[in-house]
């Protein structure tokens, strides 16, 4: 399906290839950002490469010179305060510029459509690692934890352990979704209690084991829902 190119696109382009500090350039210097244009042109080429067909051309401009106008109203208008509902104002616009090109052509029964559902399945799995990691977080972005004071080696964290735990459940969890077992959601889900608020219940801080239980419903909930999708 076109609609599944191009939103695999829109994942691979906003998300794995756009490094932090891309973004922080581009909150800094707007449209004098460098890497505004290069976001863009990745964008148009990412679109290509999936369509392999030089004749649609006209898509991937489209959607890319949508992606620009999008990305440069977010740069100009948003504020500190106003991050997340720009992050999610900013997503909701580029699907629903994806969603109204596919309908577009569609119309005129374009011959290019052909099985998708290993392209489901990719978009899939590229959305719930670093994008719905991403959404999380801005989701839980209001509320701030109380992180205990401890200083022992036992209770140290590996740098960023929690973003790649997450997105290792996620994937295992869609997964499993997709293959039709079930039982393993139910496994990632015990395990995950197992360890993670056995350690929260020894540290004593409620309002960060509420924090970490809002997060872990919320990230298994985007991986299940994710899978239930790509089955439909």
């Amino acid at each position: 399906m076109l609609f599944i190119k191009l939103i695999l696109a829109h994942l691979l382009g906003d998300f794995i290839f756009q490094p932090n500090s891309w973004v922080a350039d581009k909150e800094r210097e707007k449209a004098k950002s460098l890497y505004l244009y290069l976001h863009t042109f990745i964008h148009f080429a990412l679109i290509m490469l999936l369509l392999w067909d030089f004749h649609l051309w006209w898509i991937a401009a489209a959607v890319a010179g949508s992606h620009f106008i999008i990305d440069l109203a977010k740069l100009q208008y948003q504020k500190p305060n106003t991050r997340k509902n720009w992050f999610f104002i900013d997503q909701l616009l580029h699907v629903l510029v994806i969603a109204g090109i596919t309908l577009y052509v569609m119309k005129f029964d374009f011959s290019f459509i052909d099985n998708s559902d290993l392209l489901k399945v990719i978009a899939g799995a590229v959305f719930v690692t670093v994008p719905a990691s991403i959404i999380v977080k801005m989701l839980i972005s209001g509320w701030t934890p109380v992180t205990p004071n401890l200083t022992s080696p036992q209770t140290e964290s590996l740098a960023n352990a929690g973003k790649y735990i997450g997105i290792l459940e996620r994937l295992l969890v869609f997964i499993f979704i997709v293959v039709n077992h079930w039982e393993g959601v139910g496994f990632m889900i015990a395990a995950k209690s197992v360890f993670r608020f056995s350690d929260l219940a020894e540290a004593k801080q409620r309002k960060l084991t509420e924090y970490v239980l809002i997060g872990t419903l919320l990230s298994f909930g985007i991986a299940v829902m994710t899978g239930i999708l790509v089955k439909i």
